[in-house]
């Protein structure tokens, strides 16, 4: 899974921190949904796609942790 760490923490640094200015989108996105905030269809494509970097990481993690 070491392999995969670099991978996953660049893609969290680039997708999913993109655009970096003013803020990033992800969290733009996550603000909408804890606000109770109606989203169009694209919001939700864009959440996953900002967010999917974030969760390949997690998963790394976690299989790093559990020693896999």
């Amino acid at each position: 899974m070491k392999k995969y760490l670099l991978v996953a923490v660049v893609a969290c640094l680039t997708l999913g921190l993109a655009p970096f200015t003013p803020h990033p989108h992800i969290w733009k996105q996550i603000n909408n949904i804890r606000l109770g905030r109606e989203m169009a269809g694209m919001d939700w494509l864009d959440l996953a796609m900002h967010g999917a970097p974030w969760i390949f990481l997690i998963y790394v993690l976690i299989q790093m942790a559990r020693g896999k």
